[in-house]
């Protein structure tokens, strides 16, 4: 790595330019991509296309968490993501991010080779926080209404975003008290995680203001349903072009980090408005 990746985010957050996040879900049920990749050798060959396509960080995971996803079992979910982990870091430098909940997974992964947690439990499991702070990796703290299995059972809210922004102020307080470092915390609204498709557009819309909190954003909008719920594309391999723009609007609204399937089709499109924008930085005009 050119940089620890911890000061990789803060120099993204700082520039308003976002790191691009690669999927490489090691599951049979992943809602897009599912059985794919459960394969340690075809889990890291995807990993490697990935930052050839000009990926940031990989995030690997070995639990799915779609709509009425069941849990597994911490040494079944070791088993898929270990491996993959090993073999990408024997390859590479490249900053790897374990998609995980469970602190035992967190503790092993990290002595595998990965750099950063991204939990979609937001560090609730018990012993969680504590093994975060030991770890002394940036972790990124997500909110979902309920659990995979039921969160889009009628999810509810007073006001999405003003419910969330709460929802972080009480876990980062919780992470600071727990010796996780504010530096670390990265923040995850949680597109698509017990929320209507209202709840997300409305996210979308004011995704801005979470950077008010002090800490990087990360999206996560690839190939979602809402996407298709918009465009009409029942599959999540056609919404490519939707996950696309989701991404950039998600950019230009102060993401950090934005979690991508389609790497080479966000990067271009990245790539576009980075240059737009920094003719408007030298001729003095506004973003």
């Amino acid at each position: 790595m050119t940089a620890p990746l911890t000061q990789r985010i803060a120099n993204a957050f700082r520039d308003q330019q976002p790191l691009l996040m690669g999927v490489v879900n090691v599951t049979p049920d992943s809602f897009s991509d599912g059985g794919r990749f459960d394969r340690p050798e075809a889990a890291i060959t995807h990993a490697l296309e990935l930052l050839e396509q000009g990926a940031d960080i990989l995030d690997i995971g070995g639990e799915s968490t779609r709509p009425g996803a069941q849990s597994v079992a911490g040494p079944v979910e070791l088993d898929r993501v270990i491996p993959v982990i090993e073999g990408i870091r024997a390859l590479t430098d490249a900053p790897i991010s374990i998609d995980t909940s469970k602190p035992e997974v967190m503790r092993a992964a990290v002595r595998a080779g990965a750099d950063m947690i991204n939990d979609v439990n937001a560090l609730r499991a018990p012993g969680a926080t504590r093994v975060a702070a030991e770890l002394a990796v940036p972790v990124c703290l997500m909110h979902m209404q309920g659990e995979p299995r039921t969160m889009q059972k009628n999810p509810r809210y007073q006001r999405v975003v003003d419910d969330i922004l709460a929802f972080f102020g009480a876990r980062v307080s919780d992470c600071l008290a727990a010796g996780v470092c504010a530096e670390r915390i990265v923040l995850d609204p949680g597109f698509g995680f017990g929320k209507t498709l209202t709840h997300n557009l409305e996210l979308l819309a004011g995704l801005a203001g979470f950077r008010r909190l002090g800490h990087p954003v990360l999206a996560g909008l690839s190939r979602k349903s809402m996407l298709g719920a918009i465009t009409g594309r029942e599959r999540p391999d056609q919404r490519i072009s939707a996950s696309v723009a989701a991404a950039l609007i998600a950019a230009q609204r102060g993401a950090t980090i934005i979690r991508v399937h389609d790497m080479a089709a966000t990067v271009d499109a990245l790539n576009v408005w980075l240059a737009v924008r920094a003719v408007d930085a030298s001729q003095g005009q506004p973003e």
